[in-house]
This record gives structure tokens, sequence and C-alpha cells, in this order.
């Protein structure tokens, strides 16, 4: 097995996020897990400046809309959606609403709070 990234101690959301891409990128988790390789993220957040967030409104961007995606079915469900949040952070009614709304059409969805726990929710997913 190769040798595992370290990753340094994430503090933001976006850092927590960039850990499990690094994680997923890594030559033996890729070999144990290859699906992952379709694993992505989906850029509905951040700070733009009004011109920008119209056009990307305009191009069908909707608040609320998980983080990441992997597009991989597994046991009862189509694919697998992924909410990152800091340790404390919590979701807002957007959110809430689209991980229910996806989970109706058969997508697991979950809110993982911290990389370490999209990391095991990955593997679980991956093992159904």
């Amino acid at each position: 097995m190769g040798k595992v990234k370290k990753i340094a101690k994430p503090v933001t959301e976006a850092q927590h996020q960039r850990a499990v891409i690094l994680w997923s990128e890594q030559p033996s988790i890729r070999q144990k897990y290859p699906e992952l390789k379709l694993l992505y993220h989906i850029p509905n957040g951040g700070t733009r400046d009004a011109v920008e967030g119209r056009h990307l409104k305009e191009q069908g961007v909707k608040s609320g809309v998980p983080d990441l995606h992997l597009p991989v079915a597994r046991g009862p469900y189509h694919s697998l959606y992924i909410e990152m949040k800091t340790e404390t952070g919590d979701t807002s009614g957007a959110q809430d609403w689209w991980l229910e709304e996806l989970s109706k059409q058969g997508n697991f969805c979950e809110v993982c709070h911290g990389w370490e726990s999209a990391v095991k929710v990955l593997e679980w997913y991956l093992c159904l």
C-alpha cells in the first residue's frame, strides 16, 4: 500500500472538504475504491459579486445543493450526496430541503461534520 498523505488539521468547511478530496486521491485509496474517481464537488457556495451570482443562477446553480456527489449506485441507493460541515456547523433550511428531496429520489444523503466523518460515510457506502 502507498504512503498516506498527512492532512493538516482542517478548520473551515472548505478545508474539511479538501481533506476528503486529498484522502480520495491517494493511490492506495483509489486502488481499494476505484469508484472515488467519480467523486466531485458541486460549487454552490462561496462569495461572488452580484453579476457572477446572477449568471450562475441563470445557469442553474441552486442554493442548498449538497457539497459532494458520488454518482455510484450501492445497495438500494442510486448515489451518495454529502453535505460538509465543520464539527459545529449546522445545515440551512435550503440544505435540509435538498437532502430530504434527494433522499426521496433514492439517494443516500448525509451531513458530515468534519472530514473524518465524510471518509467513514464514503467507505461505508462503497462497501454496501
